[in-house]
């Protein structure tokens, strides 16, 4: 597993929360938080837009 500095929980309504992180090779990463071996892995700039997205009711069904 990379080693990757995980950024505090956000959490929605309900049990809805998830974590961000990233890695020395500037890697971007979210999880649901407690479930952090679990993740899913892209760039920086794709995991920034589905947040905005999840964030602006777009993808509310991805939480």
């Amino acid at each position: 597993m990379p080693d990757i500095s995980w950024e505090d929980p956000y959490c929605g309504e309900g049990n809805s929360c998830f974590r961000v992180g990233t890695d020395s090779a500037d890697n971007a990463y979210i999880a649901v938080n407690g479930a952090e071996d679990y993740y899913v892995t892209d760039s920086r700039e794709a995991l920034r837009t589905l947040i905005r997205d999840i964030k602006a009711g777009k993808a509310d069904h991805l939480l």
